[in-house]
């Protein structure tokens, strides 16, 4: 007899402990296939200390092959459900499409980037959701603060040390803080760069820090950040972006290279691609996570509407707690529903009750409230990294070494220039792939399924963490300014060639191309993009002909905002994984 087909959509936060539960309970009497963009799950609060330089980049991956031993993972992002006909279509990351057959289907699809339509924003501005958005962040802080102490004019030294974050949620207001003592480490290292000041702003519309916690956090995190010189301005936002800066909505203009947006989540429009009702952009779910009148799907995390059975007429709040939980939930009931004779009665609601919260900013300083307990201080450093420790699923030794290294060594002060600016645009559906010539997936855009509405705009932060730490695997975007060195012209590099440069590179080269003349910049534009229009995001930007192996070509295509201008904008690129407020967490 055919053993039951499973498919799981989505590896963060709930599409990975879904599959986990379910691996453990369905003891090998099921195909469990995991459907997700990458073959990792990633660790999301964590992501702003690899962007600050304490975690190398695989610490917050976990690998699922590894971990999921009686789970299928294949690449590819779901593409369209036909829920007749009980099928997934799919797109790879080398544009091959595929179908997953199944008898039960589990939606964790997680959220997208809120776009506001501000004027600038999605050309100037780069969230945080990825890894390439946080190594491309890590990358740029330093070259900024390296271009700045190289440079001659003033003002433009200022500008380039000048970094501005929009959003003073969970992720906002921990990479501010990150990012604050990140840039202070790089001055301080080079005695040739005393005197330089960096500069941080933290924005938001909302009243305070982190407006979905408790005060007391707030306050804790407010004193923190100001007593660092982090400037915090609520009730302040970005009126308009620009190449050369920020304009506020209290006038001011801020002369910046770096804006990083971190201002909210809407949920993956796949789920209101399916036709089936909706709570605003997720799905309507009974509380045993099954879709109404479809008793073979199954839906969680941030994709999902869960009725939130502590507070009656509430819907449970998009974050990695909750979809972390909702993920144990959802794979007990689907491995209830496929035992003979199974129904509804044997089905568990989701219940939850908050255990605390934790934020990391930096050092040794925190604020957490674990079991109702308000922590600031190395106290509360300590419950946030014990919690950490305590709730990834891997990596757990790596990752206490490298905060061990961190407090006794100084940092790598060096840019790998391996993700440019233009490969992490804010408008991308997909930030745990970093974007490559050829890509043609779909993009939301300011207009499109992903985008916000009109209240949105007018609710201001409202899903903000929502803000920034959602949960499954397919979130935001990032598209911060980057300096104007970055952007390589490729006509020049077809003039040192001496050729058209129309070399195409094989599949499995990537973006190696022989005639290249910067081997040492990952070649990430045009020249290769011409290749049938597809390019895998594994492959490489190194050239045998370069002159500058060192440093990854990046093509015609804009680097950052402030890349030659007249560059071709390359390919959109895929769809995203999540972010969830959670997992910054719960103790």
């Amino acid at each position: 007899m055919r053993r039951p087909r499973i498919v799981i959509v989505g590896a963060g936060f709930a599409g990975y402990r879904t599959a986990r539960t379910l691996a453990r309970a369905a003891g090998g009497r099921a195909d469990i296939t995991l459907l997700n963009p990458t073959d990792y799950f990633l660790y999301l609060p964590l992501l702003p200390q690899v962007a600050a330089g304490v975690l190398e980049p695989r610490r917050v991956t976990v690998s699922l092959s590894g971990t999921l031993r009686e789970v299928r993972p294949v690449l590819g992002e779901a593409e369209h459900v036909d829920l007749d006909a009980r099928t997934v279509h799919y797109t790879n990351p080398e544009g091959d499409e595929g179908t997953l057959g199944y008898d039960r289907l589990v939606l964790a699809a997680g959220s997208v980037n809120k776009l506001l339509p501000i004027p600038g924003v999605a050309e100037h501005a780069h969230g945080f959701r990825g890894l390439p958005e946080a190594l491309y962040l890590r990358d740029h802080l330093t070259r900024q603060v390296e271009l700045a102490a190289s440079g001659d004019n003033a003002g433009e030294r200022a500008a380039r040390c000048t970094f501005v974050v929009v959003g003073a949620g969970y992720t906002g207001t921990e990479v501010a803080a990150q990012g604050q003592l990140f840039t202070d480490a790089l001055v301080r290292a080079h005695p040739l760069r005393r005197g330089m000041r960096p500069r941080w702003l933290l924005l938001d519309t909302a009243s305070r820090v982190l407006p979905e916690l408790d005060e007391r956090l707030s306050r804790t995190a407010d004193r923190v950040l100001r007593e660092r010189g982090v400037e915090v301005r609520m009730g302040t936002s970005v009126k308009e972006a620009t190449r050369d800066g920020v304009l506020l909505t209290d006038g001011e203009f801020v002369d910046t290279r770096t804006l990083a947006w971190c201002v909210g989540v809407r949920p993956d429009p796949l789920a209101e691609s399916l036709g089936l009702p909706m709570e605003r952009g997720r799905l309507l779910v009974e509380p045993t996570l099954q879709v109404p009148g479809r008793p073979e799907v199954f839906a969680c995390g941030d994709a999902a509407a869960v009725p939130d059975l502590e507070r009656p007429g509430e819907y449970t709040p998009m974050t990695a707690q909750h979809a972390w939980r909702q993920g144990k939930v959802a794979g007990q009931n689907v491995a209830a529903s496929l035992v003979e004779g199974g129904g509804p009665a044997g089905l568990r609601p989701y219940r939850h009750k908050d255990m605390g919260f934790v934020v990391d900013l930096g050092g040794v300083q925190a604020a957490a409230n674990p079991l109702g307990v308000h922590l600031s201080g190395p106290a509360a450093g300590v419950v946030a990294r014990g919690y950490h420790l305590a709730a990834m699923p891997g990596n757990r030794v790596r990752v206490a070494a490298d905060w061990l290294l961190d407090a006794v060594l100084p940092r790598q002060d060096v840019q790998l220039g391996l993700v440019r600016s233009w490969s992490v645009p804010l408008d991308t559906a997909s930030p745990e792939l970093a974007r490559v010539p050829g890509d043609h997936k779909r993009e939301p855009t300011a207009s499109g399924p992903g985008a916000a509405t009109e209240e949105d705009v007018n609710a201001g932060n409202d899903s903000d963490d929502a803000d920034h730490r959602n949960t499954d695997h397919r979130n935001t975007d990032h598209r911060n300014t980057d300096d104007r060195n970055e952007g390589n012209d490729m006509n020049d590099v077809n003039k040192a060639n001496g050729g058209s440069g129309e070399k195409h590179p094989s599949p499995e080269d990537g973006s190696q191309s022989i005639d290249a003349p910067t081997p040492e910049v990952g070649r990430h534009g045009g020249e290769a993009g011409s290749r049938a229009g597809r390019s895998s995001p594994e492959d490489g930007s190194q050239s045998i002909t370069s002159p500058t192996p060192e440093v990854g070509q990046h093509s015609s295509g804009p680097a950052t905002a402030h890349d030659d201008e007249s560059a071709a904008e390359p390919a959109p690129a895929e769809r995203g994984d999540s972010r969830d407020a959670e997992a910054e967490g719960e103790k």
